[in-house]
């Protein structure tokens, strides 16, 4: 990732970054502190944790928190700003859309409350225990939710 941002000072943090670019994202953690807060993403058809693209914010932990908000719908998180995990995954060519990297710096949200509303960009939402995870997630997201709930 340090090489990447030496690669690319002005524009890590853009999506209009073709070889990839910065994002942040996060497990939110149910109020009983034993489950996570995963979303069926709807144009990955996978179940991750929620988060996204900088567009242009380098601030990573304010990023992953206002895509907590908007993917979530619950207002009040409260987010650790220390990151927790990073990680580098491909994101396959989609419709105009070249293959390309997302540089995901990971960190812990606290929900106050158990109750969301699913966004346009998922299927689901869903509060998924480390168990539960294993029967849907994968590789990264698994790893990340050890760090978190395991």
């Amino acid at each position: 990732m340090l090489q990447f941002l030496e690669e690319h000072p002005r524009d890590a943090h853009l999506r209009e970054c073709v070889p990839g670019h910065l994002t942040a994202s996060a497990i939110i953690v149910h109020p009983d502190g034993g489950r996570g807060l995963f979303t069926h993403h709807r144009k990955l058809d996978r179940w991750l944790q929620l988060g996204g693209h900088c567009d242009g914010d380098g601030n990573l932990p304010a990023v992953a928190l206002r895509e907590g908000i908007e993917e979530s719908g619950i207002e009040d998180l409260a987010i650790d700003p220390v990151p927790i995990d990073l990680d580098i995954h491909l994101i396959p060519d989609r419709k105009g859309e070249p293959a390309h990297l997302h540089l995901d710096t990971r960190f812990r949200i606290v929900s106050p409350t158990a109750d969301f509303v699913v966004s346009d960009e998922s299927h689901d939402l869903a509060w998924l225990t480390l168990d539960e995870l294993h029967a849907r997630g994968d590789g990264s997201v698994l790893r990340l939710a050890g760090l978190v709930l395991g």
